[in-house]
C-alpha cells in the first residue's frame, strides 16, 4: 500500500518541482527550451503507451491467439475517444493560443489555462494507476519495477510541464506564488485519477487489458491534439524532434530495465 502512495505522488511532486522553477526565472521560458521540453514529454508518453501500457495489454490475451490485439484496439480507440469528448466539453485555453476551446464560458483566462493543463494530466495519471493495478494482479508483462518506472518516467516529464505551465502564468501577471500554486495544483488530477483506476481495476479484474489500452490512447490523443502541433509549429522545431529523441530513449531504457 506504501509502494502505491509514493507510486501515485511521484508524478504530482515531478509538477511541483518544474512549477517551482518560477521562483529562480526571472524571464519568460525561452521558446527553444520551451520547444525542446514538448517534445521530451511527447517522447516519454509514447513510450510509456508503448511498452508499458499498449504491449503489455496484447500480451494479456495471448491465449485468445490472433484475438488477443482485440482489448488493445478497442480500449486504444475509447481513450482517444474520451479524451475527445472531454476536449469538447470543457472551456479550456491553450499556451500561446489566443481562442478557448470547447463551450462558451465567462472562465479567467488563468482558470482556462488550467482546464486544459488538468484534461492533459489526467491521462498520465491513468496510466500511473493501471500499470499499478496490473503489477498487484500479477498481470503478464507488469511489475511492480515497470510501474515504478513509468511513475518516475511520468514525474521526469512533468518537471518541464510544471515549468512550462508556471511560466506562462507568471507572465500573464500571477504572482510567484499563485503561479507555483496553479501549476501544482494541475498535477493534482494525477494521482486522484491514478487512484480512481486502481480501485476500479481491482472491482474489474477482467478489463485491465482494455483499461491500460484505454491510458495509452487517451496520452496519444494529447500527444498528437496538443504537444506535437504546439512542439511543431513556429521556429526551432528541430529542437522538438530532438527532444522527443532523448524522452522517448528515456522511458523505453527505464521500462525494460526496470521491468
Amino acid at each position: 500500500m506504501m509502494t502505491l502512495a509514493i507510486g501515485l505522488l511521484i508524478p504530482l511532486l515531478g509538477t511541483m518541482l518544474g512549477a517551482a522553477f518560477v521562483f529562480f526565472m526571472k524571464d519568460e521560458m525561452s521558446t527553444r527550451v520551451q520547444k525542446s521540453l514538448l517534445g521530451f514529454a511527447s517522447g516519454v508518453m509514447v513510450a510509456a503507451s508503448v511498452w508499458s501500457l499498449l504491449i503489455p495489454a496484447i500480451e494479456m490475451g495471448e491465449s485468445q491467439g490472433c484475438w488477443a490485439v482485440i482489448p488493445a484496439a478497442l480500449g486504444f480507440l475509447l481513450g482517444i475517444g474520451f479524451l475527445l469528448i472531454l476536449d469538447e466539453l470543457t472551456p479550456h485555453l491553450h499556451l500561446d493560443a489566443s481562442t478557448p476551446e470547447g463551450p462558451r464560458s465567462k472562465l479567467s483566462r488563468t482558470a482556462m489555462l488550467a482546464l486544459a493543463v488538468t484534461i492533459h494530466n489526467l491521462p498520465e495519471g491513468m496510466a500511473v494507476g493501471v500499470v499499478f493495478a496490473g503489477a498487484e494482479q500479477g498481470a503478464s508483462g507488469i511489475t511492480l519495477a515497470s510501474a515504478v518506472a513509468v511513475s518516475l518516467g511520468i514525474a521526469i516529464q512533468n518537471i518541464p510541464e510544471g515549468a512550462i505551465i508556471s511560466m506562462p502564468m507568471r507572465a500573464e501577471g500571477n504572482s510567484r506564488w499563485r503561479s507555483f500554486y496553479i501549476g501544482s495544483l494541475s498535477g493534482a488530477v494525477e494521482p486522484l485519477g491514478g487512484l480512481a483506476v486502481v480501485l476500479l481495476a481491482s472491482l474489474l479484474t477482467p478489463v485491465l487489458p482494455y483499461m491500460l489500452a484505454f491510458a495509452a490512447g487517451a496520452m496519444f490523443y494529447v500527444v498528437i491534439e496538443e504537444l506535437i502541433p504546439e512542439a511543431s509549429t513556429g521556429q526551432h522545431s528541430n529542437l522538438s524532434t530532438i527532444g522527443f529523441a532523448i524522452g522517448f530513449v528515456l522511458m523505453m531504457v527505464l521500462d525494460v530495465v526496470m521491468g
